[in-house]
């Protein structure tokens, strides 16, 4: 009697970017300078909303939030990254894999419900502006931002176990982090039933969201084009902009990555997207909320004179 020699593998190789040459080491400093700028941002985002009473509403709190999940949602995915740039070929047990596999997914859909959140604060800022206090009091905002990472690694759960269970027959990972689809193609039985499983879980959680984020602009929109002045619409409008251009950037490359690249067989173009959303997009996030924003400047302004200020010795006073 024949029996089919199904593996299940104690680890696996991350085959990373095929880089030679002086183009290996100049990937390398690039993705680390990327990381630590990311890491640094960041931070100073969550250090400047704490010091500055004046970055002290909602909007600023859940930007802070954000950026507290961008350092760990970055921290997952770059280590890896940065072995495969600079060892080539990267072995990780099946634990430590499945486990980041866990953790991105997890951290990524609580991305997904924060931008949601924000988007609803927003919402009611502009829609509710009244009630607005009474409706995001600050127990609110604690219980919105702690339902975030509840919600986001419940629904992970399902996915990486599902993964976990899997047996594997083959050992290399065509991406420089442990994903859903490059694990499901090393299995040794037909994945199609994951794959529906997948799409349930993340694909249609995410679109809901999605189209939640949507209609709260779709309705803050009706309400910015009712208002008086044209600068009143200018100021709601540059408001909301730093956030759709961040929704957009997470959602977009999420969809290409997840949905049309599976769809169109394309290996390999999946690590090059999902740069985007897992180094790309938290390096991008702390400079979007900044770059435009006057609040924050003037913030920057009265913590640096803070700071001046305390470092001035008696004789200067």
């Amino acid at each position: 009697m024949n029996h089919i020699n199904h593996t299940w593998t104690q680890s696996f190789v991350l085959a990373g970017f095929t880089i030679t040459g002086i183009w290996q080491p100049l990937a390398f400093l690039g993705a680390l300078c990327i990381y630590l700028l990311t890491l640094v941002g960041n931070l100073l985002i969550i250090g400047l909303i704490q010091a500055d009473s004046g970055l002290s509403t909602p909007m600023y709190f859940f930007i802070s939030v954000l950026s507290f999940l961008e350092l760990w949602y970055v921290s997952t995915t770059v280590p890896t990254l940065l072995h495969t740039l600079l060892h080539g070929h990267s072995p990780i047990s099946s634990a430590a894999c499945f486990i980041q596999l866990y953790v991105f997914h997890a951290l990524g859909m609580s991305e997904c419900y924060l931008l949601g959140v924000m988007a609803l604060d927003r919402y009611l800022a502009i829609c509710r502006p009244l009630h607005y206090h009474a409706l995001m009091s600050r127990q609110v905002q604690l219980w919105l931002a702690g339902a975030t990472p509840v919600v986001g690694f419940s629904a992970a759960l399902v996915p990486a176990s599902l993964i976990a269970t899997l047996p594997f027959c083959l050992k290399e990972v065509t991406h420089y982090f442990c994903d859903l689809a490059p694990l499901m193609r090393l299995a040794c039985v037909d994945t199609g039933w994951y794959d529906q499983v997948h799409i349930v879980v993340i694909g249609m959680i995410n679109a809901c969201n999605l189209g939640v984020i949507l209609g709260l602009y779709g309705a803050i929109l009706r309400a910015v084009l009712k208002l008086p002045s044209a600068a009143s619409r200018a100021k709601a409008f540059s408001i909301c902009s730093s956030h759709i251009t961040v929704v957009a950037l997470f959602f977009g490359s999420a969809f290409i990555v997840y949905v049309v690249l599976p769809g169109i067989q394309a290996e390999g173009m999946d690590k090059l997207i999902a740069l985007v959303y897992a180094l790309f997009t938290p390096f991008f996030n702390p400079i979007i909320y900044t770059l435009r924003n006057k609040e924050v400047k003037e913030a920057v302004k009265r913590v640096t004179q803070r700071i001046k200020t305390m470092l001035k010795g008696p004789e200067d006073w």
